[in-house]
């Protein structure tokens, strides 16, 4: 980004932060906003456009830029603090406290991750600490929740529901006197189960894709129904095509036909391009057949449709660990982890949780070997010998880390940064290299020599003796090594300290004869 540039997004910031501050909250966001256009990668300027989400009582929209800001930055404790706080104001309070919790891992003194924790689970009074029932008609996200669905959007085309859904809005105790099926419907949406569009999603084995998502097609209802809901989606529509092509595709997923599977998928998306569990459906199929890039590209175009349509975060969430999935299968562990990661921001799935740390852990692991060269550390190696001979203590550390890296398996190297740590006085690390010195060589006699030299070093001549000992115990003749190791740190012992180890010594002697 050129400076010009930089001043401008600075200077957007402090007056979106000016504005934050005297309450002119969309002036905030408007400021926070042209911030963005000019640094989309500025993950504070997604988290303090949260902030001023937040007061203003957009909170799906606060959510959104909490989970950019986490994507971008996600070992930045803050962005779980705009999400869990975000969370908190939508009444998803199990998983609001989820959110701290990560974010406390980051930062475990955090003031406001500790706080937020506390108002979350306070919040929790269901069954065994789970998240309370409430009115499930009062939910700040409400309608967004009832569009995402394909049967309640079509309700809400509907005058006479919309006005039930206000009356419940208001007094939730009245939701007895209504007996309307559409209104049954609702109470399945917005409470996570569809009475009418039950999932069947199995949990997603080893190496084996889910079942594609099950949706039981609505039961015909008496005549008497269809008289008095006239207003209610015909079955004939092409969104009820769609389900009915779904269901055929599943069949032939069950037996393993997916090339029919897919073309039926196909009609169902046709019928209705708006539905994200076609795709990830479609997808599914893919991932079973082996063809992991198809996967990826279906997967994609289900999150883009799912956003567009404010699908379920749990089908959104779905579609990007499938595709996480689909790139470990392509060896790309750096893409899935990515994916995984965006998939756990729309929703704490505890198997995609294990999954990825697994796959961090391999990421590193591949990271660190791939590092290793030991003819490169020999080269750090040789340079940080050169420093410490001119007295340079913390440039010869600097290149002793970086030949340890190359090699990490190499005694000498944890022999010396411990004498470079002994010269900076920074005896517990000394005694650390030291002891990882004799792990990896038990016979290599200056790892006993250094770390004597260490305890000397720190006044502790018993200890010092006793790792001269073993240092004697390998080659008797080193005796000379030892007196030269104990003087040549530059510390003045007390002269007990000598006669303690001289005393240590003449046993030694007396013992060999």
């Amino acid at each position: 980004m050129s400076s010009e540039n930089q001043k401008k997004v600075n200077d957007l910031k402090s007056e979106g932060n000016k504005a934050l501050e005297t309450s002119d909250f969309e002036e905030a966001i408007k400021k926070y906003t042209e911030a963005i256009a000019l640094d989309p990668e500025n993950h504070v300027l997604y988290s303090n456009r949260s902030a001023a989400l937040t007061k203003a009582a957009r909170y799906l929209e606060a959510l959104g830029d909490a989970d950019k800001t986490i994507e971008i930055k996600p070992d930045w404790a803050k962005g779980f603090s705009r999400k869990g706080t975000a969370l908190c104001y939508l009444n998803r309070y199990e998983e609001a406290a989820s959110v701290f919790m990560e974010g406390l891992k980051i930062d475990p003194e955090n003031a406001q991750l500790k706080n937020g924790l506390e108002d979350a689970q306070s919040k929790l009074s269901g069954p065994s600490g789970s998240q309370p029932l409430g009115n499930p008609f009062a939910a700040p996200d409400i309608m967004q929740r009832l569009e995402a669905n394909p049967k309640t959007r079509e309700y809400l085309k509907q005058p006479d529901y919309r006005m039930m859904i206000q009356l419940l809005q208001q007094n939730p105790n009245s939701l007895q006197s209504f007996q309307d099926p559409r209104i049954i419907q609702t109470l399945g949406v917005l409470l996570g189960f569809d009475l009418e569009q039950k999932q069947a999603d199995a949990s997603e084995d080893k190496d084996s894709e889910a079942m594609p998502e099950q949706t039981s097609m609505p039961s015909q209802r008496s005549n008497s129904n269809s008289q008095n809901h006239s207003n209610s989606v015909p079955e004939n529509q092409p969104n009820s095509q769609a389900q009915e092509e779904k269901l055929k595709g599943n069949e032939a997923y069950k037996k393993k036909d997916f090339e029919t599977a897919i073309v039926h998928y196909d009609k169902a998306i046709e019928l209705d391009p708006t539905d994200i569990t076609f795709r990830n459906n479609k997808a599914a199929v893919y991932f079973e057949m082996k063809e992991y890039d198809k996967c990826i590209e279906t997967s994609e175009e289900a999150i883009n449709i799912g956003r567009e349509n404010r699908a379920d975060y749990k089908l959104i969430a779905k579609a990007l660990a499938r595709a996480g999935k689909a790139f470990m299968k392509k060896e790309d562990n750096d893409s899935a982890l990515r994916y995984l990661n965006k998939s756990l921001s729309e929703h704490r799935n505890p198997e995609i949780q294990k999954i990825v740390q697994v796959l961090d852990k391999k990421i590193k692991e591949d990271e660190r070997l791939k590092y290793i060269d030991p003819e490169k550390s020999l080269e750090a190696k040789t340079l940080g010998n050169d420093y410490f001979k001119k007295g340079d203590y913390p440039n010869a550390k600097k290149h002793y880390d970086e030949a340890i890296k190359r090699n990490p398996d190499d005694a000498k190297l944890y022999s010396n940064r411990a004498a470079c740590y002994t010269k900076l006085l920074e005896f517990n690390l000394a005694l650390k290299d030291a002891d990882k010195c004799i792990e990896l060589d038990p016979k290599f006699i200056k790892g006993y020599l250094r770390k004597g030299s260490i305890f000397y070093a720190m006044k502790e001549p018993s200890k010092a003796a006793q790792s001269y000992l073993k240092a004697l115990d390998l080659d008797p003749n080193c005796e000379v090594n030892i007196i030269s190791y104990s003087t040549s740190g530059g510390h003045n012992c007390k002269m007990s300290d000598r006669k303690l180890l001289s005393d240590s010594w003449g046993k030694y002697r007396k013992n060999l004869h």
